[in-house]
């Protein structure tokens, strides 16, 4: 049984949020983010935030492609004649042509679904940070507010809690369904 959490901060930007994964668990390619940019423009125009909020959407949450990804991946679409751009509001919004939805028709029906489609299981790596991330304010929250009482029975509730999923690993009985 692997101890050391290196295969967890693989997958873990150090800044609170998980990184870009695809279905069942593997990181984003390139191609993936150029689809689903195809895919969302499909739906209707966007300005580079616009989109990422709609893929984070789509996918549950589950996936936030990065500013770094997109944008360039948007000019590129541009340059290709997928897609054009016009200033609108301050903004530059992107709009998908008529090769630009051939193309995301074509991409999604050999990728067999969406972009942002999950896999089979339902639940994502970026489900489990985030979960972390609510159990940490939650424990801030008793350790400002709460007793010393309840702030021992938090401690066990979280040591309880490491030591099933390291019994699920294990395929032990857990305590937890």
């Amino acid at each position: 049984m692997r101890t050391d959490h290196e295969h967890l901060r693989r997958h873990w930007d150090g800044h609170g949020r998980g990184r870009s994964f695809g279905p069942r668990g593997r990181r984003r390619q390139r191609g993936d983010i150029r689809t689903a940019l195809l895919a969302i423009l499909a739906e209707g125009p966007g300005h580079g935030y616009d989109l990422i909020s709609r893929l984070e959407e789509k996918s549950g949450g589950a996936w936030r492609p990065s500013a770094g990804s997109v944008y360039p991946t948007l000019q590129q679409l541009e340059d290709e004649g997928l897609a054009t751009s016009a200033e609108t509001e301050g903004k530059r919004v992107y709009t998908i042509t008529d090769a630009g939805t051939d193309e995301a028709t074509r991409r999604v029906a050999e990728a067999g679904a969406e972009p942002w489609a999950m896999g089979s299981e339902g639940v994502h790596p970026g489900h489990l940070f985030r979960s972390i991330g609510a159990l940490g304010m939650a424990a801030r929250q008793v350790v400002q507010a709460g007793t010393p009482e309840q702030l021992a029975k938090v401690v066990a509730i979280v040591d309880n809690a490491r030591r099933d999923v390291y019994r699920l690993l294990a395929d032990e009985p857990t305590d937890t369904p």
